[in-house]
């Protein structure tokens, strides 16, 4: 899953769950995502930190929060 698509599919899942915090969007979207897109942003993660930190689930929605915070945060 790119980037991008990660992005759009954290804004629908946020536009479904508007009052939640962006790790608990987040986590919900891995959930949604299943196990298999959860293990390649969790690699993902791994490949970008050099270390995985924490389990599988909590390194893809590491992965899905960094991602979300580089977009926001990109000039």
């Amino acid at each position: 899953m790119s980037d991008e698509e990660l992005i759009v599919e954290f804004a629908l899942t946020r536009l479904d769950h508007p009052g939640l915090e962006l790790e608990e969007i987040a986590a919900l979207l891995v959930r949604r995502l299943g196990p298999d897109r959860m293990l390649a942003m969790a690699a993902a993660n791994l490949a970008d930190r050099g270390e995985l930190r924490g389990a599988l689930f909590d390194a893809a929605v590491e992965r899905v929060v960094r991602v979300v915070l580089t977009v926001r945060d990109a000039p």
